[in-house]
């Protein structure tokens, strides 16, 4: 997996663990995505240098700086958008969510914008 999708794929499962928790943890990171601790340890302590969280190391919990919840939040759309759209030209609900979280990582802004406009049509 390349640096830029697993930033992106830690940072979109904080943000849905955020959605259901009031506090996130590694841990919950690690249980969701089922990738060894010492791989996520290493993640979010990336994502913890490139400013997008922090980290509380008295308790554990991961927040989001305003930039870090903007990128995640984008992420986020990317994966329902092209989730919807995949539905849309008639694939499966299951094969279009597992095809959009991988394109979600590779798409072009551009190429984006124009699936978005197709979707919300």
């Amino acid at each position: 997996m390349r640096v830029r999708e697993s930033e992106e794929m830690y940072l979109e499962t904080i943000l849905l663990l955020k959605q259901e928790k009031t506090s996130v943890r590694s841990v919950d990171v690690v249980e969701t995505l089922e990738y060894a601790k010492s791989s996520v340890s290493r993640g979010v302590n990336l994502l913890v240098k490139r400013g997008y969280i922090t980290l509380d190391k008295t308790t554990g919990n991961i927040e989001f700086t305003p930039s870090g919840k903007k990128k995640a939040q984008a992420i986020y759309e990317r994966h329902r958008v092209l989730t919807k759209a995949l539905q849309k030209i008639g694939a499966e609900a299951d094969i279009a969510e597992e095809n959009a979280c991988r394109i979600e990582h590779v798409i072009s802004d551009e190429l984006f914008a124009v699936i978005k406009k197709f979707v919300d049509n």
